[in-house]
């Protein structure tokens, strides 16, 4: 064996058009594998190689505490850890895969092995987003990036073509609802190896979908997260968040931890050819830096894209309605490409299924309110709110709709409610057609929750796996998250709530594919599918012009070319009436009240001579002028 001590820069490289080489983990090389790890300076550090027998080999810093050492003889499928002044073993924080758990030893993977097949794939752009967000460990019966592959096709007919996977970064246990990683470079060992992911996106890429990952830097789960033990600088002292002590990006030692989630976020572009980043809860990053840790991950995501030639785009999930989230930094913007914008789900939630509990109680559900949310891209634009006790929002002047992102669900809407209930088991089929229609018209990028296209009926619960002494606390905090709402005042009602501990819990959130075959489903399925491939014409061919409410039911939403209109009126109860001149020139499409989307019909009435429409109940009626009506009938058949 022999040991070679080799410096390297200790900041995250540039980005280069022909290659890229982390900075972090280990690299493997002709004569063996380089090991590195960022740890704080003046302390002893060891590599632990597993064998017979194990090898302990001293690691040297270079001036920025980057310690390193080359060892030959060692490759792809090694298992390794570390030793600090005589502590431990830990496994790696920069781990590529964690084949034994959080809890056990690191594994050398090769990224150069894997032969990709296509290499010419390139990301629909922003405007054309259909985002499809998704449970690896739910989505299928099995669990795994191998299971999600035989799905594919189910959603490229459908019409989705973009994929936005929940965070798959390793958890303590084996199977999480995602929001505890504590490796951010390693994929999930219970979902499958770093190839499986790697055939997961190949196989996307084959289907024309692209796939984004779901990323958290506001902070680590409770149970495995070792990077700690290697500086104390990693935690923050002066900032607290939700889940503990803050992330370190404004203090002593947080160059270092900025460089860490950076090459994170370049791993997962650069060694996975991810698509996209959906950056978890950006409002929960304190950070008091300039410019700030945000900005620069969007400026090296966007870097990376340039490299590469491809489209590359990184979203926020944020919830104050901020326009600098979305403007570059030139204007003293954080430079994302889009943000979440939960305003029009919460009318939605608040209209349809009565919510009004906690944030739910700013928003009244009204026709003209919704109509306003999407016209503007969110509701609260400065605006005095009662749920965080001050002004929320900006003015949207100047930004584009597709810089916003809608739902009417999301793992976070359904998974925070106390029984996972989706929309669509909370209130009527109409009225859920309805909603849907409303999402799919609306300018915005859409985003589907799994299972939402065809009215799934199965729960997204809040799920975790931990040890028994932090299970109890888990589950007695997650009980206790409820007590301040009207419907837990009582003790023994909050007892009833699933137990994120049990098996069955996270066995009750997985999908059932064979549900589609009912006839109620599969007409659902029909209505998304169809509404998906308009919408896609649309935006070839289009532009929205249009949204506003008739009356206290009823939204119009349009969109223009030179040669005509195509227009959808949306009730979100009936019965309903409207009327404009303006539709005397208008032909029926299709309408939610179509044998094709429900088993029991009500007529719609259409009397285009006066432009006048009656809907009798919560539905949907797609119209266009006799240039477009004959096409957009043809695509929604």
């Amino acid at each position: 064996m022999k040991v070679i001590f080799h410096a390297i820069e200790s900041q995250v490289p540039r980005v280069r058009a022909s290659s890229w080489a982390a900075n972090l983990g280990p690299s493997i090389q002709e004569d063996g594998c380089l090991f590195r790890l960022w740890a704080w300076p003046n302390v002893n550090i060891e590599l632990v190689l597993e064998g017979e027998p194990s090898r302990s080999i001293p690691m040297a810093p270079d001036a920025d505490g980057v310690y390193q050492v080359r060892v030959e003889g060692v490759g792809s499928g090694a298992r390794y850890w570390f030793r600090i002044d005589g502590a431990g073993p830990y496994p790696d924080p920069a781990s590529r895969f964690q084949p034994l758990g959080v809890h056990g030893p690191s594994q050398v993977i090769d990224h150069n092995s894997f032969a990709w097949k296509d290499t010419e794939f390139q990301s629909p752009s922003l405007r054309e987003l259909v985002l499809y967000e998704l449970h690896v460990g739910t989505f299928t019966t099995a669990g795994t990036f191998l299971a999600m592959i035989e799905k594919l096709d189910d959603l490229q007919q459908l019409g989705i073509n973009a994929i936005e996977l929940m965070p798959i970064a390793d958890f303590a246990g084996e199977h999480n609802w995602g929001y505890d990683g504590v490796s951010p470079y390693a994929p999930a060992h219970s979902y499958g190896t770093p190839d499986d992911v790697r055939k997961l996106v190949e196989g996307a890429h084959e289907k024309g979908i692209a796939v984004y990952l779901d990323v958290v830097y506001n902070h680590l789960g409770p149970d495995g997260a070792y990077q700690s033990a290697f500086t104390p600088q990693f935690y923050s002292s002066k900032h607290k968040t939700p889940w503990g002590d803050g992330l370190n990006f404004d203090s002593e030692g947080s160059k270092k931890l900025r460089a860490y989630f950076i090459e994170s976020a370049l791993a997962w572009i650069y060694e996975y050819r991810v698509d996209g980043l959906r950056v978890d809860a950006t409002h929960a990053i304190q950070d008091d830096s300039d410019p700030p840790f945000l900005t620069d991950l969007t400026e090296r995501v966007h870097a990376a894209a340039r490299s590469l030639g491809r489209n590359i785009f990184i979203i926020a999930e944020d919830e104050r309605n901020e326009r600098r989230l979305v403007l570059p930094s030139e204007q003293d913007g954080y430079g994302f490409d889009a943000v979440w914008s939960d305003d029009f789900h919460h009318h939605m939630r608040h209209r349809l299924a009565g919510d009004s509990d906690g944030y739910y109680r700013d928003f009244d559900g009204s026709t003209e309110s919704i109509a306003k949310t999407i016209r503007d891209g969110w509701f609260f634009n400065g605006q005095f709110a009662s749920h965080p006790g001050h002004a929320r929002g900006t003015k949207p002047d100047g930004l584009s709709f597709e810089s916003r992102v809608f739902c009417i669900q999301n793992h976070d809407q359904i998974g925070n409610r106390a029984f996972g209930e989706r929309m669509s088991s909370q209130i009527s089929y109409p009225a859920y057609l309805a909603a849907s229609a409303l999402l799919l018209f609306a300018p915005e990028i859409p985003l589907l929750f799994m299972g939402q296209e065809w009215a799934a009926s199965e729960p997204f619960l809040y799920f975790t796996d931990h040890n028994e002494e932090l299970g109890r606390l888990v589950t007695e905090g997650r009980r206790k998250e409820f007590e301040h709402f009207s419907a837990f005042a009582d003790g023994t009602r909050r007892d009833t709530i699933p137990d994120p501990q049990r098996k069955e819990t996270f066995r009750l959130s997985k999908l059932d594919w064979t549900a589609r075959q009912g006839p109620l489903h599969a007409a659902c399925l029909n209505w998304y599918r169809n509404l998906l491939h308009v919408r896609k014409y649309l935006l070839s061919n289009f532009k929205f012009r249009l949204c506003q409410a008739l009356n206290d039911k009823m939204i119009h939403l349009q969109w223009e070319s030179a040669r005509g209109r195509v227009s959808a009126v949306v009730a979100l109860e009936g019965p309903a009436t409207a009327q404009d001149e303006a539709w005397t020139d208008m032909a029926l499409c299709f309408s939610s009240e179509d044998k094709s989307y429900t088993s029991d019909a009500c007529p719609v009435i259409w009397q285009s001579n006066v432009g006048k429409l009656n809907l009798q109940r919560a539905g949907a009626v797609v119209f266009a002028n006799e240039d477009f009506a004959p096409i957009v009938r043809n695509i929604s058949t």
